[in-house]
């Protein structure tokens, strides 16, 4: 027969708090109550964790307990303290100001008519509902045992989702990503929300844009952060150790995630039969359940996005290289200079950047610039290619190939296109309004204009052409900031004497 709990002499004490060990609030005006409650748990032990026992001795202390403890799994919690409803008070405390949803509440207590049970269930969100007579030693631990298997399904539950909720996110992140270069600190990023940490991460794939003819089942590192960080383009068997390239080649041949103390090699599926690697070190030695769910789900879609990224970055790198090569075809007619379209694209971007404008303007500044002198096309090469003056009739001409490249780019859905329209019309105008065609002047000049201006200047002026020997870089310094307030917008002379650094390192990159 079991002994009753609650005897009517006082017990030592005990309380040994274990590390990782299940939190257990016991409130209580007896302290008799918590002495025999930790001493009949005392050898309490559910999924290699013992209890934590943290005392209450009124349902003020309560509270602040609940409140520094929102991890408790469990509250003992008596109803009559230094009110008849102290205990209710607390109940609805911890559910409706401190939101503690997970925490499972047994309401115990002495005088069972001054709560009745059922009024109680109904209007309290509790757990359960004990007569401290009727919880004999092993009627406690039955009870402490089922709420905290429900307290460890409702955290399971809600790590699921918030699981959930990092691969979604996870893989919106990696999916909007559209540089190769920052896929992996995209993987390392989400990796790390989903783990707590990471160490070193690698991906290694056999899809390798710049090795079209290698074997496609060989496994190059792609990118990596840590020690791999310097081994992109090296076969993983040269930056593996032998211990790690086995677990490589488990997880490449069983097509499947393989663990080790510290690391694992999570194999990436993928729709268009290529093998990938992906490799990650520093993880959590104990990796949950849901942990590797999720580390699943996640190897699962990364080599899909890194396709995605790959793809994306393929057609924006053609686009943009045939957009500079025929760019160059055309100046080519007129200046006899290769390179031109591409330096003046990455001079705007330093302008644009300096004079505050966002990446992405930036960015599509720098695409749309090469545009800027598309309507010479118009133009015959009698006029373009003349090394004296220009008649007023032929400077007639040459005018309208600014509203000619407007005509031509104009009307279009990309927004590329549609700045390089803006840009070919307004490249000519001058801060001071003595420009073309519109005659614009100040800020009515739209800003890509006036940086593909300043951009398209200081490249002729520093390059030799068929009318004119280059000139030196102090000498366009002076002429340029001599223009500042008639031709060019005084804030952009600014921004270029800043970085006139930055902007002539872009010569040295993309020689004629």
């Amino acid at each position: 027969m079991d002994d009753f709990l609650f005897s009517d002499e006082a017990l030592d004490e005990v309380n040994e708090v274990v590390q990782g060990s299940w939190k257990v609030i016991v409130v209580d005006d007896e302290p008799e109550v918590h002495a025999v409650t930790k001493l009949a748990l005392s050898d309490f032990e559910f999924q290699d964790k013992r209890l934590e026992f943290i005392s209450a001795y009124s349902g003020e202390e309560a509270k602040q307990v609940i409140q520094q403890h929102p991890d408790a799994a469990i509250v003992l919690l008596d109803v009559v303290m230094e009110t008849d409803d102290a205990g209710l008070k607390v109940a609805k405390f911890i559910r409706e100001t401190a939101k503690n949803n997970h925490i499972r509440i047994i309401l115990r207590t002495g005088q069972p008519g001054q709560a009745p049970e059922r009024q109680v269930i109904v209007n309290y969100d509790i757990n359960d509902y004990k007569s401290k007579t009727e919880l004999t030693a092993q009627k406690l631990f039955t009870v402490v045992m089922s709420s905290l298997r429900s307290y460890r399904d409702i955290l399971s539950i809600e790590q699921s989702r918030q699981g959930l909720e990092k691969i979604i996110k996870a893989s919106r992140d990696i999916f909007s990503t559209h540089s190769l270069e920052s896929f992996i600190e995209g993987v390392m990023q989400q990796l790390t929300s989903l783990l707590g940490t990471v160490d070193q991460a690698m991906y290694a794939t056999s899809l390798v844009a710049s090795n079209p003819q290698d074997n496609q089942k060989k496994l190059v590192v792609f990118s990596g952060r840590g020690e791999f960080e310097r081994s992109e383009g090296k076969a993983i068997e040269e930056v593996l150790d032998e211990e790690q390239l086995q677990a490589c080649q488990q997880a490449l041949s069983e097509k499947t995630i393989v663990y080790r103390e510290n690391y694992l090699f999570a194999y990436c599926c993928s729709e268009c039969n290529h093998n990938s690697m992906l490799f990650i070190s520093g993880i959590p030695k104990h990796l949950t359940d849901t942990q590797r769910h999720l580390i699943e789900i996640f190897s699962q879609n990364v080599q899909l996005a890194y396709e995605n990224v790959q793809l994306q970055s393929e057609i924006e790198a053609t686009q943009q290289e045939l957009v500079f090569r025929l760019s160059e075809a055309l100046e080519q007619r007129s200046t006899e200079t290769g390179n031109h379209v591409k330096r003046v694209s990455h001079i705007c971007y330093e302008l644009a950047m300096g004079y505050g404008l966002s990446k992405r303007e930036a960015e599509l500044i720098r695409l749309a610039a090469p545009l800027h002198d598309v309507g010479k096309v118009g133009i015959p090469d009698a006029i373009l290619n003349k090394p004296g003056p220009l008649t007023d009739e032929e400077w007639a001409i040459m005018q309208q190939h600014a509203e000619k490249g407007h005509l031509i780019l104009k009307g279009s859905n990309r927004d590329i296109v549609n700045t390089g329209a803006i840009i070919a019309l307004s490249h000519h105008e001058r801060w001071d309004g003595s420009g073309y065609p519109k005659g614009l002047k100040g800020d009515d000049i739209p800003i890509a204009g006036r940086i593909v201006a300043l951009a398209d200047v200081f490249d002729a002026l520093r390059h030799k052409r068929c009318y004119k020997e280059p000139w030196s870089l102090d000498d366009v310094v002076k002429e340029i900031n001599a223009q500042q307030g008639k031709q060019f917008d005084p804030k952009l002379i600014e921004v270029f004497n800043q970085r006139v650094k930055e902007i002539e390192d872009v010569l040295v990159r993309y020689p004629d």
